[in-house]
């Protein structure tokens, strides 16, 4: 696709595909979640439908998510992006506010994302496939993984999130300039005297300075977990599975390095956006959206 410009009536469909976007609202361990689908027609559950999963701590309109669901549209394919509850009822789709306490694990994810995938099930859909961004591409990973027999045709992972416990308590030593261990042996103690729900605070946590968490969200975010590296989990994933990089991703610039010895062409595939960064803005989203096509033709 030429760089310089997009075609008219690529504008064009992006700008009238929005308007076919409606909200759903399902209920969940006592829960209400929420997304959004953008459906191709009255029948579009005769058609391929992707369930998509953003990143962490986002939404389901933020611009990664919200502009693959057009692109989708214009290529004749409806899609369900989904809002991770982020253990809030009925929330909105927007960033979580850091000031708000933190009571949900990574893990919850991957319940909601079968939640959502049955939920589609139960509206007639059988070609449904699955892509997350991020710290939704490991989730959605993770979940693909466990649930191998769940009935989803494909897996399409861009930029999908990874794990290294001494990396990660390097990173936070570096971001907040504090050592993680304390806080770790803090919530390890409480959950073990049955206490997970118990709020640390003021803590630095995630993305978010002097904020508040349970004993379990911080285990669940920061404890060793081998379901967290996404590298560990492609070969365990029976459909077809494809690996978005983007050459210039700063947040996980060795990405490629660790996907390549998987990526047998086959059963996985990693496609190298060159100069895309974690975020695949404007074209390098159409790129992927091609070729989610082409995945989903063959």
């Amino acid at each position: 696709m030429n760089r310089l410009h997009v075609p008219l009536f690529l504008l064009f469909l992006s700008i009238t595909s929005s308007l076919q976007a409606e909200p759903i609202k399902i209920s969940h361990q006592g829960l209400t979640l929420n997304a959004e689908l953008a459906k191709v027609g009255d029948d579009w559950t005769r058609g391929p439908v992707v369930l998509m999963t953003h990143g962490t701590l986002a939404h389901s309109g933020m611009e990664i998510m919200k502009g693959l669901q057009d692109m989708l549209v214009s290529r004749d394919i409806s899609s369900l992006a989904i809002n991770l509850s982020l253990g809030l009822d009925n929330r909105d789709s927007a960033m979580y506010e850091c000031a708000t306490p933190h009571n949900h694990t990574h893990a919850d994810a991957v319940g909601e994302i079968g939640a959502w995938l049955e939920w589609l099930q139960s509206q007639g859909a059988e070609q449904i496939a699955l892509l997350g961004h991020s710290r939704g591409g490991n989730q959605t990973a993770w979940f693909a993984a466990e649930r191998p027999a769940a009935g989803f045709t494909h897996v399409f992972l861009v930029a999908p999130g990874g794990w290294d416990t001494e990396h990660e308590a390097e990173h936070y030593q570096e971001r907040y300039g504090k050592d993680l261990q304390p806080v770790m042996k803090q919530a390890q103690d409480l959950v073990a005297a049955g206490k997970g729900d118990q709020l640390i605070q003021p803590l630095d946590f995630i993305y978010c300075e002097q904020t508040a968490a349970s004993a379990s969200a911080i285990l669940g975010y920061y404890g060793a977990a081998q379901l967290r590296n996404s590298a560990e989990l492609l070969p365990k994933i029976k459909a077809p599975v494809v690996v978005f990089v983007g050459s210039e991703d700063k947040v996980l610039a060795d990405l490629a390095e660790k996907m390549e010895p998987l990526a047998d062409g086959d059963q996985i595939q990693m496609e190298i956006l060159e100069g895309a960064d974690h975020f695949f803005r404007d074209l390098y989203s159409e790129d992927i959206a091609d070729m989610i096509a082409e995945s989903l033709e063959q």
